[in-house]
């Protein structure tokens, strides 16, 4: 195989990305929106810094964002219990109705992409991208 595949990677990321935004900005969504919106469905009551972590970006940018989002009434802040200085991050009603109008659009952009990929090739590279990602995130010091 001559070609380069975290190059393949890295182009196909990007033109999946770029074909997701087209379709949510008629919703009136950026991307960073729906990915701070998709990680809290996962992970309601996160603390802002690990939504940074997950995000890859700085508490701080992660701080503006969530300020943006909760004038916009789609994310809360409530306080942490255990830690008076922190805040957990919830979805609000209006967050989870944008994600549900957010759904199609990852769906349409999944399936025009996979276009003319049959069911089992997917199960295969899904499989196979699984794999990557384990050795990827794997502790390589870990090993002996």
């Amino acid at each position: 195989m001559d070609g380069n595949i975290g190059t393949m990677l890295a182009q196909v990321a990007r033109l999946l990305r770029r074909s997701f935004d087209e379709r949510a900005r008629g919703i009136g969504v950026t991307r960073p929106q729906w990915q701070v919106l998709s990680v809290l469905m996962r992970n309601e009551g996160i603390k802002q810094g690990g939504l940074a972590d997950i995000l890859e970006v700085e508490p701080v940018t992660a701080g503006r964002m969530i300020d943006r989002m909760q004038e916009a009434q789609l994310v809360e802040r409530r306080p942490d219990p255990a830690d008076r200085r922190a805040w957990r991050l919830y979805l609000t009603g209006r967050g989870a109705d944008l994600l549900d109008k957010l759904r199609p659009c990852a769906n349409e952009t999944y399936e025009h992409a996979l276009d003319g990929v049959g069911e089992a090739e997917r199960r295969q590279l899904y499989a196979t991208l699984e794999k990557i990602r384990a050795n990827l995130t794997r502790n390589p010091g870990a090993e002996t």
